[in-house]
Protein backbone atom coordinates (compact mmCIF):
# COMPACT_ATOMS: atom_id res chain seq x y z
CA UNK A 1 0.00 0.00 0.00
CA UNK A 2 2.79 2.42 1.01
CA UNK A 3 4.84 1.44 -2.05
CA UNK A 4 1.88 2.11 -4.37
CA UNK A 5 1.27 5.48 -2.73
CA UNK A 6 4.91 6.47 -3.29
CA UNK A 7 4.62 5.52 -6.95
CA UNK A 8 1.43 7.56 -7.42
CA UNK A 9 2.37 10.50 -5.17
CA UNK A 10 3.44 12.67 -8.11
CA UNK A 11 0.16 12.02 -9.91
CA UNK A 12 -1.93 12.80 -6.83
CA UNK A 13 0.04 15.99 -6.16
CA UNK A 14 -0.18 17.00 -9.83
CA UNK A 15 -3.94 16.48 -10.06
CA UNK A 16 -4.52 18.27 -6.74
CA UNK A 17 -2.41 21.22 -7.91
CA UNK A 18 -4.31 21.29 -11.19
CA UNK A 19 -7.67 21.40 -9.40
CA UNK A 20 -6.49 24.20 -7.11
CA UNK A 21 -5.11 26.37 -9.90
CA UNK A 22 -8.17 25.90 -12.12
CA UNK A 23 -10.52 26.93 -9.27
CA UNK A 24 -9.17 29.37 -6.70
CA UNK A 25 -5.80 29.73 -8.41
CA UNK A 26 -7.14 32.26 -10.89
CA UNK A 27 -7.55 34.76 -8.04
CA UNK A 28 -3.89 34.31 -7.10
CA UNK A 29 -2.74 34.79 -10.69
CA UNK A 30 -4.91 37.89 -11.14
CA UNK A 31 -2.64 39.96 -8.88
CA UNK A 32 1.07 39.11 -8.93
CA UNK A 33 2.25 42.49 -7.67
CA UNK A 34 3.68 40.78 -4.58
CA UNK A 35 6.88 39.31 -6.02
CA UNK A 36 7.29 36.80 -3.19
CA UNK A 37 3.88 35.33 -4.02
CA UNK A 38 4.73 35.18 -7.73
CA UNK A 39 8.02 33.41 -7.02
CA UNK A 40 6.32 30.96 -4.67
CA UNK A 41 3.63 30.08 -7.22
CA UNK A 42 6.28 29.70 -9.92
CA UNK A 43 8.34 27.28 -7.80
CA UNK A 44 5.20 25.31 -6.84
CA UNK A 45 4.14 24.86 -10.46
CA UNK A 46 7.64 24.09 -11.69
CA UNK A 47 8.29 21.40 -9.06
CA UNK A 48 4.89 19.82 -9.70
CA UNK A 49 5.40 19.66 -13.46
CA UNK A 50 8.93 18.29 -13.26
CA UNK A 51 7.90 15.66 -10.68
CA UNK A 52 5.11 14.49 -12.97
CA UNK A 53 7.54 14.50 -15.91
CA UNK A 54 9.82 11.99 -14.20
CA UNK A 55 6.84 9.68 -13.66
CA UNK A 56 5.78 10.06 -17.30
CA UNK A 57 9.24 8.87 -18.36
CA UNK A 58 8.92 5.83 -16.08
CA UNK A 59 5.66 4.77 -17.73
CA UNK A 60 7.08 5.51 -21.19
CA UNK A 61 10.10 3.31 -20.47
CA UNK A 62 7.81 0.50 -19.31
CA UNK A 63 5.79 0.76 -22.53
CA UNK A 64 8.98 0.75 -24.60
CA UNK A 65 10.00 -2.53 -22.96
CA UNK A 66 6.58 -4.15 -23.26
CA UNK A 67 5.64 -2.96 -26.75
CA UNK A 68 9.10 -2.75 -28.26
CA UNK A 69 10.24 -0.11 -30.71
CA UNK A 70 8.91 1.95 -32.36
CA UNK A 71 5.55 1.54 -30.60
CA UNK A 72 6.79 2.48 -27.12
CA UNK A 73 8.19 5.87 -28.14
CA UNK A 74 5.29 6.48 -30.51
CA UNK A 75 2.82 6.37 -27.61
CA UNK A 76 4.82 9.00 -25.70
CA UNK A 77 5.33 11.24 -28.74
CA UNK A 78 1.71 11.23 -29.88
CA UNK A 79 0.43 11.75 -26.34
CA UNK A 80 2.54 14.87 -25.80
CA UNK A 81 1.75 16.25 -29.26
CA UNK A 82 -2.01 15.74 -29.05
CA UNK A 83 -2.14 17.60 -25.74
CA UNK A 84 0.09 20.35 -27.18
CA UNK A 85 -2.34 20.76 -30.07
CA UNK A 86 -5.27 20.86 -27.66
CA UNK A 87 -3.55 23.55 -25.62
CA UNK A 88 -2.84 25.71 -28.69
CA UNK A 89 -6.41 25.27 -29.89
CA UNK A 90 -7.78 26.28 -26.47
CA UNK A 91 -5.69 29.47 -26.46
CA UNK A 92 -6.69 30.32 -30.04
CA UNK A 93 -10.38 30.07 -29.18
CA UNK A 94 -10.34 32.08 -25.94
CA UNK A 95 -10.70 35.43 -27.67
CA UNK A 96 -7.13 36.46 -26.86
CA UNK A 97 -5.82 34.90 -30.02
CA UNK A 98 -2.22 35.55 -30.96
CA UNK A 99 -1.66 35.09 -34.71
CA UNK A 100 1.99 34.22 -34.02
CA UNK A 101 1.24 31.59 -31.35
CA UNK A 102 1.34 28.51 -33.58
CA UNK A 103 4.40 29.71 -35.49
CA UNK A 104 6.38 30.52 -32.35
CA UNK A 105 5.38 27.24 -30.73
CA UNK A 106 6.48 25.16 -33.72
CA UNK A 107 9.71 27.13 -34.05
CA UNK A 108 10.47 26.58 -30.36
CA UNK A 109 9.77 22.84 -30.63
CA UNK A 110 11.99 22.45 -33.70
CA UNK A 111 14.92 24.34 -32.17
CA UNK A 112 14.62 22.82 -28.68
CA UNK A 113 14.30 19.26 -29.97
CA UNK A 114 16.49 19.16 -33.08
CA UNK A 115 19.30 21.20 -31.53
CA UNK A 116 18.87 21.17 -27.74
CA UNK A 117 17.72 17.60 -27.13
CA UNK A 118 19.49 15.99 -30.09
CA UNK A 119 22.71 17.82 -29.20
CA UNK A 120 22.53 16.89 -25.51
CA UNK A 121 21.70 13.25 -26.35
CA UNK A 122 24.58 12.89 -28.80
CA UNK A 123 26.98 14.63 -26.43
CA UNK A 124 25.95 12.54 -23.42
CA UNK A 125 26.01 9.29 -25.37
CA UNK A 126 29.31 10.17 -27.06
CA UNK A 127 31.02 10.99 -23.75
CA UNK A 128 30.02 7.62 -22.30
CA UNK A 129 30.23 5.33 -25.34
CA UNK A 130 32.53 7.27 -27.71
CA UNK A 131 30.52 6.26 -30.80
CA UNK A 132 26.89 5.19 -31.04
CA UNK A 133 25.01 3.29 -33.72
CA UNK A 134 21.53 3.84 -35.10
CA UNK A 135 19.44 2.81 -38.11
CA UNK A 136 20.32 5.09 -41.02
CA UNK A 137 17.18 4.18 -42.99
CA UNK A 138 14.79 5.10 -40.18
CA UNK A 139 16.49 8.38 -39.36
CA UNK A 140 16.65 9.31 -43.04
CA UNK A 141 12.90 8.61 -43.29
CA UNK A 142 12.27 11.06 -40.44
CA UNK A 143 14.32 13.80 -42.08
CA UNK A 144 12.81 13.12 -45.51
CA UNK A 145 9.37 14.06 -44.17
CA UNK A 146 10.41 16.68 -41.60
CA UNK A 147 12.44 18.82 -43.99
CA UNK A 148 9.73 19.69 -46.56
CA UNK A 149 6.99 20.03 -43.93
CA UNK A 150 9.03 22.43 -41.79
CA UNK A 151 10.06 24.53 -44.79
CA UNK A 152 6.52 24.66 -46.20
CA UNK A 153 5.03 25.47 -42.79
CA UNK A 154 7.52 28.03 -41.47
CA UNK A 155 9.55 29.35 -44.42
CA UNK A 156 7.47 29.35 -47.60
CA UNK A 157 4.65 31.62 -46.29
CA UNK A 158 7.22 34.43 -45.96
CA UNK A 159 7.79 34.32 -49.73
CA UNK A 160 4.28 33.79 -51.12
CA UNK A 161 2.60 36.81 -52.71
CA UNK A 162 -1.06 35.72 -52.60
CA UNK A 163 -1.49 37.52 -49.26
CA UNK A 164 0.07 40.65 -47.80
CA UNK A 165 1.16 38.86 -44.60
CA UNK A 166 3.28 35.73 -44.11
CA UNK A 167 0.20 33.54 -44.45
CA UNK A 168 -1.52 31.19 -46.89
CA UNK A 169 -4.78 31.77 -48.73
CA UNK A 170 -7.82 29.69 -47.79
CA UNK A 171 -7.25 27.29 -50.69
CA UNK A 172 -3.57 26.96 -49.89
CA UNK A 173 -4.37 26.26 -46.24
CA UNK A 174 -6.76 23.45 -47.15
CA UNK A 175 -4.36 21.82 -49.60
CA UNK A 176 -1.34 22.15 -47.31
CA UNK A 177 -3.26 20.80 -44.31
CA UNK A 178 -4.44 17.81 -46.33
CA UNK A 179 -0.97 17.15 -47.68
CA UNK A 180 0.49 17.27 -44.18
CA UNK A 181 -1.99 14.72 -42.85
CA UNK A 182 -1.39 12.39 -45.80
CA UNK A 183 2.40 12.52 -45.43
CA UNK A 184 2.16 11.97 -41.68
CA UNK A 185 -0.16 9.00 -42.23
CA UNK A 186 2.16 7.47 -44.83
CA UNK A 187 5.09 7.81 -42.45
CA UNK A 188 3.17 6.18 -39.58
CA UNK A 189 2.26 3.27 -41.85
CA UNK A 190 5.93 2.84 -42.74
CA UNK A 191 7.07 3.15 -39.12
CA UNK A 192 4.57 0.72 -37.63
CA UNK A 193 3.79 -1.75 -40.44
CA UNK A 194 5.98 -1.91 -43.54
CA UNK A 195 9.50 -0.99 -42.40
CA UNK A 196 9.26 -0.91 -38.62
CA UNK A 197 12.66 -2.64 -38.41
CA UNK A 198 14.17 0.66 -39.61
CA UNK A 199 13.31 2.17 -36.22
CA UNK A 200 14.77 -0.54 -33.98
CA UNK A 201 18.15 -0.25 -32.26
CA UNK A 202 20.93 -2.09 -34.15
CA UNK A 203 21.65 -5.56 -32.74
CA UNK A 204 25.12 -4.82 -31.35
CA UNK A 205 23.94 -2.04 -29.05
CA UNK A 206 20.62 -3.75 -28.31
CA UNK A 207 22.26 -6.86 -26.88
CA UNK A 208 24.37 -4.70 -24.59
CA UNK A 209 21.33 -3.83 -22.46
CA UNK A 210 19.10 -6.84 -23.10
CA UNK A 211 19.65 -8.31 -19.64
CA UNK A 212 18.67 -5.07 -17.92
CA UNK A 213 15.45 -4.81 -19.91
CA UNK A 214 14.54 -8.43 -19.17
CA UNK A 215 14.98 -7.70 -15.47
CA UNK A 216 12.71 -4.67 -15.61
CA UNK A 217 10.09 -6.58 -17.56
CA UNK A 218 10.11 -9.31 -14.94
CA UNK A 219 9.78 -6.87 -12.04
CA UNK A 220 6.94 -4.90 -13.62
CA UNK A 221 3.64 -6.59 -12.87
CA UNK A 222 1.49 -3.98 -14.64
CA UNK A 223 0.23 -4.36 -18.20
CA UNK A 224 0.28 -2.14 -21.27
CA UNK A 225 -3.18 -0.66 -20.60
CA UNK A 226 -2.18 0.40 -17.08
CA UNK A 227 1.00 2.18 -18.19
CA UNK A 228 -0.78 3.81 -21.14
CA UNK A 229 -3.55 5.21 -18.96
CA UNK A 230 -1.11 6.33 -16.28
CA UNK A 231 1.04 8.06 -18.92
CA UNK A 232 -1.99 9.92 -20.27
CA UNK A 233 -3.23 10.96 -16.84
CA UNK A 234 0.20 11.93 -15.49
CA UNK A 235 1.12 14.04 -18.51
CA UNK A 236 -2.13 16.05 -18.35
CA UNK A 237 -1.14 18.23 -15.34
CA UNK A 238 2.18 19.08 -17.03
CA UNK A 239 0.56 20.54 -20.11
CA UNK A 240 -2.49 22.14 -18.50
CA UNK A 241 -0.47 23.75 -15.72
CA UNK A 242 1.97 25.12 -18.29
CA UNK A 243 -0.72 27.63 -19.27
CA UNK A 244 -0.93 28.82 -15.65
CA UNK A 245 2.85 28.98 -15.47
CA UNK A 246 2.75 31.04 -18.64
CA UNK A 247 0.77 33.75 -16.82
CA UNK A 248 3.57 34.09 -14.28
CA UNK A 249 6.19 33.99 -17.03
CA UNK A 250 4.40 36.77 -18.93
CA UNK A 251 4.31 38.87 -15.75
CA UNK A 252 8.00 38.21 -15.15
CA UNK A 253 9.02 39.14 -18.68
CA UNK A 254 7.18 42.46 -18.38
CA UNK A 255 8.54 43.25 -14.93
CA UNK A 256 12.11 42.33 -15.87
CA UNK A 257 11.76 43.62 -19.44
CA UNK A 258 12.76 40.26 -20.91
CA UNK A 259 12.01 39.17 -24.52
CA UNK A 260 8.38 38.09 -24.92
CA UNK A 261 9.46 34.94 -26.79
CA UNK A 262 11.41 33.73 -23.76
CA UNK A 263 8.26 32.79 -21.86
CA UNK A 264 7.02 30.65 -24.73
CA UNK A 265 10.36 28.87 -24.97
CA UNK A 266 10.39 28.03 -21.28
CA UNK A 267 6.84 26.72 -21.46
CA UNK A 268 7.69 24.63 -24.55
CA UNK A 269 10.75 23.26 -22.77
CA UNK A 270 8.67 22.19 -19.76
CA UNK A 271 6.02 20.55 -21.96
CA UNK A 272 8.81 18.68 -23.77
CA UNK A 273 10.45 17.59 -20.49
CA UNK A 274 9.01 14.02 -20.50
CA UNK A 275 10.30 13.36 -24.02
CA UNK A 276 13.58 15.10 -23.26
CA UNK A 277 14.28 13.01 -20.18
CA UNK A 278 13.38 9.82 -22.04
CA UNK A 279 15.66 10.75 -24.97
CA UNK A 280 18.62 11.56 -22.72
CA UNK A 281 18.18 8.37 -20.72
CA UNK A 282 18.04 6.29 -23.90
CA UNK A 283 21.22 7.89 -25.28
CA UNK A 284 23.04 7.32 -22.00
CA UNK A 285 22.02 3.63 -22.12
CA UNK A 286 23.45 3.36 -25.66
CA UNK A 287 19.99 3.18 -27.21
CA UNK A 288 20.47 6.03 -29.66
CA UNK A 289 17.74 4.85 -32.01
CA UNK A 290 15.13 5.20 -29.27
CA UNK A 291 16.47 8.69 -28.54
CA UNK A 292 16.23 9.59 -32.25
CA UNK A 293 12.73 8.13 -32.48
CA UNK A 294 11.65 10.35 -29.58
CA UNK A 295 13.33 13.56 -30.78
CA UNK A 296 12.63 13.47 -34.50
CA UNK A 297 9.25 11.85 -33.90
CA UNK A 298 8.30 14.77 -31.65
CA UNK A 299 9.16 17.31 -34.35
CA UNK A 300 7.32 15.36 -37.05
CA UNK A 301 4.24 14.86 -34.90
CA UNK A 302 4.20 18.54 -33.91
CA UNK A 303 4.27 19.70 -37.54
CA UNK A 304 2.07 16.85 -38.78
CA UNK A 305 -0.68 17.41 -36.21
CA UNK A 306 -0.32 21.05 -35.18
CA UNK A 307 -0.37 22.57 -38.67
CA UNK A 308 -3.62 20.91 -39.87
CA UNK A 309 -5.30 21.63 -36.52
CA UNK A 310 -4.25 25.28 -36.48
CA UNK A 311 -5.23 25.83 -40.12
CA UNK A 312 -8.62 24.20 -39.54
CA UNK A 313 -9.31 26.41 -36.52
CA UNK A 314 -8.19 29.43 -38.51
CA UNK A 315 -10.68 28.65 -41.28
CA UNK A 316 -13.71 27.90 -39.09
CA UNK A 317 -13.10 30.47 -36.34
CA UNK A 318 -11.90 33.24 -38.61
CA UNK A 319 -8.69 33.59 -36.61
CA UNK A 320 -5.73 34.82 -38.69
CA UNK A 321 -2.60 32.70 -38.37
CA UNK A 322 0.85 33.93 -39.36
CA UNK A 323 3.13 30.99 -40.12
CA UNK A 324 6.09 32.54 -41.93
CA UNK A 325 9.26 33.30 -39.97
CA UNK A 326 11.40 36.38 -40.23
CA UNK A 327 14.89 36.37 -41.83
CA UNK A 328 16.70 35.31 -38.63
CA UNK A 329 14.31 32.44 -37.99
CA UNK A 330 14.55 31.25 -41.58
CA UNK A 331 18.35 31.11 -41.44
CA UNK A 332 18.26 29.15 -38.16
CA UNK A 333 15.68 26.68 -39.48
CA UNK A 334 17.58 26.03 -42.72
CA UNK A 335 20.88 25.67 -40.85
CA UNK A 336 19.27 23.26 -38.37
CA UNK A 337 17.85 21.03 -41.12
CA UNK A 338 21.13 21.09 -43.05
CA UNK A 339 23.14 20.20 -39.92
CA UNK A 340 20.72 17.37 -39.08
CA UNK A 341 21.18 15.92 -42.56
CA UNK A 342 24.96 15.96 -42.09
CA UNK A 343 24.80 14.59 -38.54
CA UNK A 344 22.66 11.63 -39.55
CA UNK A 345 24.37 11.02 -42.88
CA UNK A 346 26.25 7.97 -41.60
CA UNK A 347 25.59 5.08 -39.24
CA UNK A 348 27.46 6.38 -36.17
CA UNK A 349 27.53 9.58 -34.15
CA UNK A 350 30.06 11.10 -31.75
CA UNK A 351 30.54 14.01 -29.36
CA UNK A 352 31.32 16.39 -32.25
CA UNK A 353 27.82 16.28 -33.73
CA UNK A 354 26.29 16.84 -30.32
CA UNK A 355 28.48 19.90 -29.73
CA UNK A 356 27.48 21.38 -33.11
CA UNK A 357 23.75 21.07 -32.42
CA UNK A 358 24.12 22.51 -28.93
CA UNK A 359 26.02 25.47 -30.43
CA UNK A 360 23.07 26.10 -32.77
CA UNK A 361 20.68 25.90 -29.83
CA UNK A 362 22.66 28.43 -27.82
CA UNK A 363 22.77 30.71 -30.87
CA UNK A 364 18.97 30.50 -31.02
CA UNK A 365 18.74 31.53 -27.36
CA UNK A 366 21.21 34.38 -27.84
CA UNK A 367 19.27 35.76 -30.80
CA UNK A 368 16.11 35.89 -28.68
CA UNK A 369 17.77 38.47 -26.44
CA UNK A 370 19.65 40.24 -29.23
CA UNK A 371 17.86 39.61 -32.56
Amino acid sequence: MIKQFKQDAALVFGLLTMVIFFTIGDNWLADLSDHSVAIGLFIWLLITMLWCAFKVVRHADALAVKLGEPYGTLVLTLTVTVIEVSLIAAVMLTGNANPLLARDTMMAVVMIVMNGLVGASLLLGGLKHSEQEYQLEGTRAFLTVITPLVVIALVLPSFTTSTTEATYTTGQQMLFGLMTIVLFGVFLAMQTIQQKHYFVQPIAAQLHHQAGESSRRHLDNHGVVYHTLMLLVTITPIVLLSKKLGVIMDFGTVELQLPVALGGIIIAAIVLTPEGLAALKAARNNKLQRSINICLGSVLATIGLTVPAVLTISLFAGQPVTLGLGPTGIVLIILTLFSAALTFGGTKTSVLQGAVHLALFFMYLILIFAP
